[in-house]
């Protein structure tokens, strides 16, 4: 389990020297345990221009790190700013997963709401200019939809619909209200909604737990989605065999649980990661139902991205009576039917079969038997 880190007094004096606009760039390591500031470069001309020029040359091939870059154009609180997360696959796994647990650590101390765009790399063309051209557009281009996201978007409209035609504000107004992300493009060509899913970030504990399970030092995370305070909170994490998984399973309320499923298949003994996302039926809200499908699949790209927890396996279950040793076993190794068996004539009735006909050729007759 890794422990928060310390800011140097140096780097925060820095931090808020940069933030007037005096830096361009600003390269930050972590050190004996310590975030220190690795280098830093002045603005020499425009923020494209110095782009390549300053940022290649401070990237290690061996070490990550976090790369603070300054754009020309402005926002209510300053210039705006770039935050990189720089981690080459020639890194150890360890600093690997230091780096991305202290990433937000790095981004409060500068200020959030100074930073336009977020970006990961491993390799040089992941964030150099073309790089960071193609995260713009990508950003500013619709995605397309994922399997939650259309089950949400399928929700949201017949649940808005159903209260218009009834009068009702309830939902309607819940969905109008809550941040779901919903843009509407209206044209002659083009009149579908296009929904993009909720990203509630993970608190301190949850984020404790992904660690220690990608260390596999534990073997069962189950998290909740604190509507409240619209982040996702670690329920327990603990020590579940595969036996025990029914009972993990609340029959009322919605869950993520993840798994480390310990088996043997074909010989080999494997230890694969299972996502499981129960959902009790139709007990629960509209509303539990909408945000829990929503957050799910950027639940999943943040957990495989930034604690390189390769899930195996991603289930959705509304009963945890499912979830049988036969039933994980299948959906991790699902048979392959290597051949068809031939179709076999059904056999008629067994007995007396009635009279027999018997058909002859041209001017022949015919007899009944």
């Amino acid at each position: 389990m890794f422990l928060a880190l310390v800011v140097t007094p140096e780097l925060k004096e820095f931090l808020a020297r940069a933030r007037g606009g005096a830096v361009r760039l600003l390269k930050v390591r972590i050190q004996d345990e310590q975030l220190v500031l690795g280098a830093y470069r002045e603005p020499e001309q425009s923020w494209d221009q110095d782009y390549d020029h300053f940022l290649l040359p401070l990237l290690d091939r061996q070490e990550p790190c976090y790369v603070l870059y300054r754009l020309d154009s402005h926002n209510a609180l300053g210039f705006e700013w770039l935050f990189l997360s720089w981690s080459p696959d020639q890194s150890s796994v360890k600093d690997k997963m230091l780096y991305a647990a202290t990433r937000s650590t790095v981004k409060k101390e500068f200020g959030g709401g100074h930073v336009k765009y977020e970006m990961f790399g491993t390799l040089e063309e992941d964030i150099c200019l073309l790089g960071y051209q193609r995260h713009v557009s990508s950003c500013s281009g619709p995605a397309p939809l994922t399997l939650a996201e259309q089950e949400l978007q399928r929700i949201k409209i017949t649940e808005v619909g159903r209260l218009n035609h009834r009068g009702g504000v309830g939902v309607a107004k819940m969905c109008a209200c809550y941040p779901l992300q919903v843009t509407t493009e209206n044209s002659v060509d083009s009149k579908q909604q296009t929904l993009q899913g909720l990203a509630f970030p993970l608190q301190e504990m949850a984020r404790r737990a992904l660690q220690q399970l990608a260390q596999k030092q534990i073997n069962y995370i189950q998290l909740r989605l604190d509507v409240e305070q619209e982040t996702i909170e670690l329920v327990h994490s603990h020590q579940t065999e595969t036996r025990d998984l029914p009972c993990r399973v609340p029959k009322d309320t919605p869950r993520y649980h993840f798994f480390l499923y310990k088996h043997c298949h074909e010989g080999d003994y494997l230890e694969s990661v299972v996502f499981i996302y129960s959902m009790p039926g139709y007990s629960c809200s509209i509303k539990e139902r909408m945000l829990y499908s929503s957050c799910k699949s950027r639940l999943l790209e943040e957990v495989e991205r930034d604690y390189h927890l390769q899930v195996t396996k991603k289930l959705e279950i509304d009963d945890g009576d499912e979830l049988t040793e036969e039933f994980l076993y299948e959906e991790v190794h699902p048979k392959q039917h290597a051949f068809r068996q031939a179709f076999a004539k059904p056999r008629g009735p067994a007995g007396k079969r009635g009279h027999k006909r018997l058909i002859k050729g041209p001017g022949e007759a015919v007899q009944d038997g």
